[in-house]
């Protein structure tokens, strides 16, 4: 499979705290120079999509809008030195990949004609790059063909701090390949699922609506996709705490969500929704019989196996 490598965060989008360089002068608003490019900055505000800009503040307090193709992370950038603009220690990590899944609209059942197929996945890279200076990206990107895989110890960390999209990966009907290793880790994926589901989705939820009653104030408008996802979000994760597993299609509430989604209802009538599913959301955490933790040593043990494996020539 081709593709092309690239770095990106779990959901595409480098978070808020995220140490960058910029790829670009920034200007004041005399069109004086304010930071050339090269300078380091941090994210202070994310956006939802790579078609908006983020929020970038410099050590002087200087703040910018840059856009996603003008900056790289801090880490990578150091990393690209190391390797002096080469490509030579770098291997085809596309043949590494041991797990791939369906996963967004196509895999919930809430596609229609215009959606795209988003594939997730993990890599193993080989163990002489792993250990080497140069490292190993914590994904693969390939853009064009909605395509990311995760380094596997990477999937593995957001996996456990239950992250919806990894999860969502664990759980997806639509597994289109998996490895002996990778079946072995979806043999033993209720270890990632705890308690901590309620934490991430709802705190999730909970700022991304007040982001949009802010939108709606000050543009007038809103994500119906968005909303109708976020719904969908609190949805699933109270069933992952009543039954101990994610389910990924929505079934009965298909119909429900496709009307937010076309905006058929009102904000105030979709934020009601989310209220009442809060509550219940409250009510399961009280009651679930999931553990306070997921089990990091089984994870542990599962990524030290893996790592052995990852010396031998053949894809485990």
């Amino acid at each position: 499979m081709s593709g092309v490598v690239g770095i990106v965060t779990e959901a595409l989008i480098f978070s808020v705290g995220t140490q960058v360089v910029v790829q670009k002068d920034t200007y004041h608003a005399n069109r004086r120079v304010a930071h050339p490019a090269g300078s380091v900055g941090v994210i202070v505000r994310s956006p939802m999509d790579r078609s908006h800009a983020y929020r970038i503040k410099f050590n002087d307090g200087f703040e910018a809008a840059v856009h996603h193709d003008q900056l790289v992370r801090l880490a990578e950038f150091k990393r690209d030195q190391i390797r002096g603009g080469t490509d030579s220690a770098l291997v085809d990590l596309n043949e590494r990949i041991i797990y791939r899944c369906v996963i967004g609209s196509r895999a919930y059942g809430l596609d229609d004609d215009q959606s795209d197929t988003d594939r997730r996945g993990i890599y193993l890279p080989p163990a002489e790059l792993h250990w080497s200076l140069y490292g190993v990206p914590e994904q693969l990107e390939n853009e064009a063909a909605q395509e990311a895989y995760w380094e596997l110890e990477k999937f593995l960390v957001l996996a456990l701090k239950a992250n919806p999209n990894v999860l969502e990966c664990l759980y997806s009907p639509m597994v289109e390949f998996a490895t002996p290793l990778a079946k072995e880790l979806l043999a033993m994926r209720e270890a990632f699922l705890s308690k901590l589901v309620f934490q991430t989705y709802s705190g999730y939820v909970a700022s991304q609506f007040k982001k949009m009653q802010t939108d709606i104030r000050n543009q007038g408008r809103v994500k119906w996709k968005h909303v109708m996802h976020l719904i969908r979000l609190l949805i699933s994760g109270i069933d992952v705490l009543k039954q101990g597993k994610v389910t990924v299609e929505v079934g009965k509430d298909r119909e429900r969500l496709l009307a937010v989604k076309r905006g058929e209802v009102s904000f105030a009538e979709a934020d009601t929704w989310r209220k009442r599913l809060q509550v219940e959301f409250e009510r399961a955490f009280q009651e679930t019989s999931l553990p306070d933790r997921p089990d990091y040593e089984r994870a542990n043990a599962f990524l030290i196996h893996a790592r052995k494996l990852a010396m031998q020539r053949e894809l485990p």
